[in-house]
């Protein structure tokens, strides 16, 4: 399901102290992955999310990129106040994350090896909240999955961005969110995915499949930008780097679809457009 963690592009070698700069309508930071900026000053082209039918304004991508831009400037006027750690803890919080990633997710650990140390912690830390919220549907313990199980961690999740965490991953996490101008949705996004998954088991046509994509994939291009940065002398707009890290996280998703349609269906899953498995049926 949610295997959507990958790295592309070089890493951009600046300050390592985690700070975010504001410039006009953009947040940047200094920079990681995802993008490389072009020299050239024309806008480069992704797929159009206009096709007819695709529910573009449930994605607010610019909703994240305002509301994290938000928490950016609350943060420079100390609108939050972070959460204090023994420093003890919390580096023992992000070794156990950093283990984690190591053992599940080997080539995406070797990548953010090449990230500044703030970065690594970050991702790592999101990196396995997402493996968790994952393993509530596809995991060992998923047969006494419900809907109550996915409002209580929708409830953790948002004690762990008020600076509440429930235990030592969730702390590495609430730090991370106080460290990164991350906002609330993506997360959100993804548990509604994991919602989704329990529901339905068939999507009737691309359109449903791309928001279910979107809800266990894109959303986390969307929380890895604000980690990762945007080159300060990039040209490209915050809003195209999101849309990139979003394109990414979809493609991806589609891409484990199409190498797991065997595994998918002995488990009764069948993520391939019903309306397009008919067209080829009838032929």
């Amino acid at each position: 399901m949610c295997s959507t963690f990958s790295l592309a592009a070089k890493t951009y070698i600046g300050k390592s102290n985690g700070n975010f700069r504001h410039r006009k309508s953009m947040v940047t930071a200094t920079r990681a992955e995802v993008i490389t900026a072009p020299k050239q000053r024309s806008r480069p082209v992704f797929p159009e999310l206009s096709i007819q039918g695709i529910p573009i304004a449930d994605l607010h991508v610019q909703e994240i990129v305002q509301r994290q831009s938000q928490t950016y400037s609350m943060d420079r006027e100390g609108g939050r106040r972070k959460p204090q750690f023994c420093p003890s803890f919390l580096e023992e919080a992000y070794d156990r994350c950093r283990n984690i990633c190591a053992e599940y997710a080997k080539t995406f650990y070797l990548g953010t090896l090449l990230m500044t140390e703030e970065r690594q912690k970050a991702i790592w830390a999101i990196y396995v909240w997402c493996r968790r919220t994952d393993e509530l549907v596809d995991g060992p313990n998923s047969v006494y999955m419900s809907s109550e199980v996915l409002d209580r961690w929708e409830e953790r999740l948002q004690d762990i961005f008020e600076g509440r965490p429930y235990d030592m991953l969730d702390a590495a996490l609430t730090h991370t969110v106080f460290s990164f101008p991350l906002d609330i949705k993506p997360f959100r996004d993804m548990i509604e995915g994991m919602r989704m998954d329990t529901r339905k088991c068939r999507y009737q046509n691309f359109q449903e499949l791309y928001l279910y994509c979107y809800y266990v994939a894109g959303t986390v291009g969307l929380m890895s930008v604000p980690v990762m940065g945007i080159a300060p002398d990039s040209l490209i707009s915050a809003q195209s780097t999101y849309d990139a890290a979003l394109y990414l996280g979809i493609g991806n998703q589609l891409t484990n679809i199409l190498r797991d349609v065997g595994e998918d269906a002995m488990r009764g899953r069948v993520y391939l457009p019903q309306d397009e498995l008919a067209q080829w049926v009838r032929r």
